[in-house]
């Protein structure tokens, strides 16, 4: 691989919001991706972050993104990160950006004392599967993800 692993900085939100969306696309879930760059700067750059991001280039251009945000582990008692999205797009795929990326994360959970790095992928997703399993990934098999969102966490809420 050669390209460069950079934290991202303001006006990253453009190219990182139209990965979000190309992400999107790419498992089939558009109509249900609705951020757009003035959330994404605030989010990553506003007075209160709540996330984080590394961008990867290659010959200046962006090829490839990681958002995360720290979490906590009750067992371990710190820190951890969870990588909420990694896209790489298509011209740039079979040069290691992902795994790049993931090593630059692993890095930052080692340089912190953060004892977890954490994600999730579609089950159909075999060629990030294997990419996952080839850096020690492991599924957590024995947990099932819920959410709860639209309506229903406005009914949870209280009908607010």
């Amino acid at each position: 691989m050669s390209g460069l692993i950079r934290a991202v900085r303001p006006g990253d939100e453009v190219e990182l919001t139209a990965m979000i969306h190309e992400l999107a696309e790419f498992e089939s879930a558009t109509a249900d991706c609705t951020v757009t760059e003035t959330q994404l700067a605030e989010a990553l750059f506003g007075p209160q972050p709540t996330v984080h991001g590394h961008l990867a280039e290659v010959d200046g251009r962006a090829a490839a993104g990681a958002l995360w945000f720290r979490n906590f582990s009750t067992w371990d008692g710190v820190a951890g990160i969870h990588l909420e999205d990694l896209f790489v797009r298509p011209q740039f795929r079979r040069r290691g950006l992902a795994r790049a990326l993931l090593a630059r994360l692993a890095r930052e959970c080692v340089d912190r004392g953060y004892t977890r790095l954490t994600w999730a992928v579609l089950d159909w997703n075999v060629d990030a599967i294997a990419l996952y399993e080839s850096v020690g990934g492991r599924p957590q098999t024995e947990w099932i993800t819920y959410r709860v969102s639209g309506p229903d966490l406005l009914e949870l809420a209280g009908g607010v």
